[in-house]
């Protein structure tokens, strides 16, 4: 392999300096925080920003349990988190809750088809966060038993979601947010719907959930309804993780979509919608203070990761059986920032793409090979969502900064961490590019 030169090590050494100083440069416009905030804490904070501090949750259903094994526990207490003004990180937990049938309540015996686990850091003010897969098999608190993770609220409402994350994973969660499916479809509506890259036809019906989905392929605006549907969507042989992997694209779109100005105009609408459809613990002035913190976030400085695993039935019960040392492996780098020091210039790159991507694919490996690096190619005919994969712990998002610096069509794609190598071509990190 042909080795990056001394003086790209000296530049990339100067550049992760430069960062460096840039986190610890302070900004004070507040209406800046706020929109900022706005965006990177995700669609449903528009509106919590206006709703006073709510009160917990706490539900009872029967629970779908199963006596086979498969469930970790993850523990481990490495830092206590602070109250949101200290420049300690901070978890902030992130649910999106279904339906119970027309005419229930919004919040008694619902489940969780979202949980996303968000780590925000003042300090070094970058953002972190987790998927959470809703199948995952793990064995809930106060004897609920085995059972898949979106039964937590269900049974013991945020409460019993909190201390499963903390038993299971040793994650705490100092502050969340919780969004009713309704509030999705409202508030997509408010915005005169979501631009989104549908990657495979999307058909399912299912009469008594009252569950209708109907989506091509390609390039569209989903309404309120679609992209309820493009949200719960898991008939493609991905099950669970598709469908996590669509949630994560979908706020990323949703992220694009708000920095247009016109947004905020419809502000009035969206609070009205709050104060049926989110509940949250998180004041007015608390927000403000975590908006203080994201201001210098930047989408490039986003990582996200989905707890890994493989598909398991049991019965008539489908779980996500988590890889114990895999999971570690994100909870550690996500959670407690964790990080390996490397020498870039060993790092292999792929490149996995669409037959219409190929004519880009080889200027980027031409331009991977002018830096030093080994690329492997792949094409693939069906590929989803083009993004830039960290295949090893070592590859950080500085290093991905860096190399966008040198190869500017890499700049605001989407950066995952995704130990599996289910998107790998024997690399360290992998360019995956499709059509969408």
């Amino acid at each position: 392999m042909k080795l990056a030169n001394n003086n790209q090590q000296e530049e990339y050494k100067a550049f992760l300096n430069q960062i460096r100083r840039e986190r610890k440069e302070e900004t004070s416009n507040f209406a800046k925080l706020l929109f900022t905030f706005v965006l990177a804490i995700l669609f449903a904070v528009i509106v919590c920003v206006f709703v006073v501090e709510n009160s917990s949750l706490m539900n009872n259903m029967t629970n779908e349990e199963a006596s086979a094994g498969g469930f970790f526990k993850f523990s481990r207490n490495k830092k206590d988190f602070q109250v949101p003004f200290s420049p300690r990180r901070q978890n902030i937990l992130f649910l999106g809750v279904d339906s119970n049938g027309q005419g229930a309540d919004l919040w008694e015996g619902t489940r969780s088809d979202t949980i996303m686990v968000i780590n925000v850091d003042p300090k070094t003010k970058t953002i972190k966060a987790i998927s959470i897969p809703r199948d995952s098999k793990v064995y809930l608190p106060e004897n609920k038993g085995v059972s898949k993770i979106n039964s937590a609220h269900a049974l013991g409402g945020v409460n019993l979601v909190k201390k499963t994350l903390k038993e299971t994973f040793g994650i705490k969660i100092d502050k969340y947010i919780i969004v009713h499916d309704g509030a999705v479809e409202k508030i997509v509506d408010a915005f005169g719907g979501i631009p989104i890259y549908v990657e495979k036809p999307m058909k399912y019906h299912d009469w008594a959930g009252h569950l209708h989905i109907d989506l091509n392929k390609g390039n569209t605006v989903l309404n309120g309804k679609q992209a309820v549907g493009y949200l719960r969507y898991r008939k493609d042989g991905l099950g669970d993780i598709g469908r996590t992997q669509r949630q994560q694209w979908f706020m990323r779109s949703l992220f694009e979509k708000m920095k247009s100005l016109d947004t905020i105009t419809k502000l009035p609408e969206v609070l009205n919608i709050c104060k049926t459809h989110i509940k949250t613990d998180m004041s007015f002035y608390e927000l403000s203070q975590y908006a203080g913190f994201v201001k210098g976030v930047d989408e490039n400085k986003i990582e996200i990761a989905t707890l890994p695993g493989a598909p398991n039935q049991k019965g008539y019960i489908s779980y996500w059986i988590l890889d114990p040392q895999k999971t570690q492996e994100v909870i550690d780098r996500i959670i407690y920032r964790d990080r390996q020091e490397a020498d870039f210039s060993k790092f292999k790159a792929g490149i996995m793409y669409s037959p219409l991507k190929e004519q880009e694919a080889q200027i980027m490996q031409d331009q991977l090979k002018e830096l030093g690096f080994e690329v492997n190619m792949l094409k693939i005919t069906h590929l989803s969502h083009t993004r830039f994969v960290a295949n090893r712990n070592a590859v950080t998002v500085d290093f991905y900064n860096w190399l966008q610096k040198k190869m500017p069509q890499l700049n605001k794609i989407q950066f995952v961490y995704d130990p599996t190598e289910n998107f790998s071509v024997g690399s360290d990190f992998t360019i995956v590019l499709a059509e969408g």
